[in-house]
């Protein structure tokens, strides 16, 4: 098969993440017979400092024309010292999804066995963690219109707005996704004080019957990151609004512990983004102690949901539970007595298990 990549490493420690996940792409390709087609392009501060312009119109045009994007982070910390400053990284990343209609962001939540001592909960909660949040992400507050400030400073508004549109989509694929799953999904909003959510929880309810294999629960977004701490392996597949989802997901993130290990695939009307969860982390640029391991996920997700290749998918995946069992992890994975591998190394060592 031949593949139409574009690289879109951005900011911080996305270019040293996003050069081991290439890695392990082409290794994959090669091992598998595929015809690998990589074009680069500037994203986030990178493209401020050349272009003027955090998603410039040459990168989009080579996302439309790819068949996946791979994406590191975007972020500095200069953007973020200045809450004046008119342009950003991040609205690179926001009108990369909103020009290409990645209305739904997977993210799954997978402890690893080999792990479990990382997380902060106790192992007989986090034992068999496996579920997916289904994010919402072209729409609510990080887009509504109008969102400003008022003349004088003193006051700062931004509006949460969704349509009927815009909640059905993103809800029918979560139930596609719990029909693949444990035929769960649970419905996060906080009805009881926004319109919005309101919205959200009635268009649910009026799909729910459409599945009728899917048990399906309602939780107000507190209630939901109460129970994600105390009781995480209740979850199968959940869905909420934009913002709801990008809190909860870092929270999700945590229980693995480390944010370095998980992927996500943003999928919609156009090309598909796969991409780690975590940030830029600016402080750890060029140190080569960033954890390329959620980057090298996204590819496996990359294989799986762009182009239906789960044997693909299947070989990195086992790459990395290698590289766990064998201790070939960044600083973040180990303790003080551990031995810790660069970026690079871990993504050579998976490359070779790949190739063996």
């Amino acid at each position: 098969m031949k593949m139409k990549i574009a690289v879109l490493p951005g900011d911080g420690i996305g270019p040293e993440i996003i050069a081991e996940g290439v890695k392990v792409l082409e290794a994959v390709a090669e091992r598998f017979g595929h015809e690998v087609t990589f074009n680069e392009a500037l994203v986030g501060a990178a493209a401020i400092d050349a272009v003027g312009n955090p998603y410039p119109d040459e990168t989009h045009e080579l996302c439309m024309n790819s068949d996946a994007v791979l994406f590191g982070a975007v972020g500095h910390p200069r953007f973020d010292k200045d809450p004046n400053a008119k342009v950003r990284p991040e609205q690179g990343l926001l009108a990369m999804r909103k020009q290409l209609g990645l209305y739904a962001n997977l993210r799954p939540v997978e402890t690893f066995d080999q792990l479990i001592d990382k997380s902060p909960l106790r192992p007989e909660l986090i034992q068999g963690v496996d579920f997916m949040c289904v994010r919402e992400l072209t729409g609510g507050l990080y887009f509504g219109r109008p969102q400003g400030r008022s003349e004088d400073g003193n006051t700062a508004y931004d509006t949460c707005v969704y349509s009927r549109e815009e909640i059905e989509r993103v809800v029918r694929v979560a139930y596609e996704y719990a029909m693949k799953r444990r035929k769960k999904l649970t419905v996060v909003d906080k009805a009881n004080i926004l319109a919005t959510s309101r919205l959200w929880r009635e268009v649910a309810q009026e799909i729910a019957p459409e599945f009728p294999e899917v048990k399906t629960e309602f939780l107000f977004v507190d209630n939901a990151a109460m129970r994600m701490i105390q009781w995480p392996k209740d979850f199968d597949v959940l869905v909420t609004e934009n913002m709801f989802g990008d809190i909860l997901t870092d929270e999700g993130s945590v229980l693995t512990g480390s944010m370095g290990l998980l992927p996500s695939a943003s999928i919609g009307l156009h090309t598909s983004v796969f991409e780690p969860i975590h940030g830029s982390w600016p402080e750890a640029a060029g140190k080569q102690i960033a954890n390329p391991l959620a980057t090298i996920l996204s590819v496996a997700m990359l294989f799986e949901y762009a182009f239906k290749l789960t044997d693909e998918g299947t070989c990195i995946r086992q790459a990395v539970k290698k590289s766990l069992d064998a201790g070939v992890c960044t600083p973040d994975l180990l303790g003080s007595d551990g031995k810790k591998f660069k970026t690079r190394d871990v993504g050579d060592w998976i490359v070779s298990q790949i190739k063996n």
